[in-house]
């Protein structure tokens, strides 16, 4: 079945790396060695869009989408939304967005719960967009839910990291300026056509330039105004440039460090059952010589 799958989204299959993501997102047995079987040479590139909510990323998106399609590119979007607190799943609100592309062949949107993710992203959104980059797109866009001091994962994992604000979002951008500025490969003000746009503009590259990070002195700040398609195409034009740099970024290595060690850790942890090591604590804690350091001793000496 998995060997079939891999061969049906080489060759583009939607329903199939539809199926194949949700077989992965579920660990489905097998999963692993689908995984391991991936080509390792993969010429599509990440754009990650991140950003306070209500700074228009979805539309943002939307605008790029149109720009890519005209110039007959293939493109994936992975919208990462809010997981329900009901279902756990994705509120789906970015496809809503992005309706118009439902039946474009050239366009395939996902909407992935966060499912508690403190990063604002999906926990398997690297074996995710590894799957997806397999079914030959040409970009992949990843659209997180929020920014802040714990997102460096989209960092990590895009290949251009896009950091969209509006110009009300000056009090925001103290709140989280380091992060910002680690994360950031371009800046977006979207929605210029607010009163204050270029005052911000001004202030966020005051702010970069007397910053800690000498390197975010050359980050370019893009104005757009996504609703009404204006600076869409100024906006390629910078993402394609930062896409097309010789040295990139080694963020991903502490990205993947941090998965692989995840992984391992969820590997030598599956025999332990939380259910009966409460059992257990609860009947050791009626003797009154119970030691909580002696016990977890037991369960981690060799």
């Amino acid at each position: 079945m998995w060997q079939q799958l891999l061969q049906q989204i080489s060759t583009g299959d939607t329903k199939a790396l539809a199926r194949a993501i949700s077989l992965v997102e579920n660990e489905y047995a097998g999963y692993t060695a689908f995984l391991q079987s991936l080509p390792a040479t993969i010429e599509a590139k990440t754009i990650g869009i991140t950003g306070p909510p209500g700074a228009g990323k979805s539309t943002l998106v939307d605008s790029l989408l149109a720009l890519l399609v005209n110039e007959q590119k293939k493109v994936a979007v992975l919208c990462v939304d809010p997981s329900s607190p009901f279902k756990k799943g994705a509120l789906l609100g970015d496809r809503i967005r992005m309706s118009r592309w439902y039946n474009t062949p050239t366009v395939y949107i996902r909407s992935l719960a966060t499912r508690g993710s403190l990063g604002g992203l999906h926990p398997k959104i690297i074996e995710i967009s590894d799957i997806v980059k397999a079914a030959g797109f040409d970009y992949v866009i990843i659209e997180t839910v929020g920014v802040g001091q714990s997102e460096i994962e989209i960092a990590g994992l895009a290949d251009t990291t896009v950091v969209v604000l509006v110009p009300e979002a000056g009090d925001e951008i103290q709140a989280m300026k380091s992060g910002l500025m680690e994360i950031a490969d371009l800046f977006v003000i979207n929605k210029s056509d607010r009163p204050g746009a270029d005052l911000f503009a001004r202030n966020l590259r005051t702010m970069m330039a007397t910053g800690d990070v000498a390197a975010t002195t050359s980050v370019a700040i893009v104005k757009t105004n996504a609703a009404a398609q204006e600076g869409i195409a100024e906006l390629w034009q910078e993402i394609d440039k930062d896409l097309h740099r010789a040295a990139r970024h080694n963020n991903r290595s502490q990205l993947l460090a941090e998965k692989a060690f995840y992984i391992i850790q969820q590997y030598r942890m599956k025999d332990v059952d939380k259910n009966q090591l409460r059992l257990q604590i609860d009947a050791s804690i009626k003797n009154k010589a119970f030691n909580f350091y002696q016990l977890l001793a037991s369960f981690t000496q060799h």
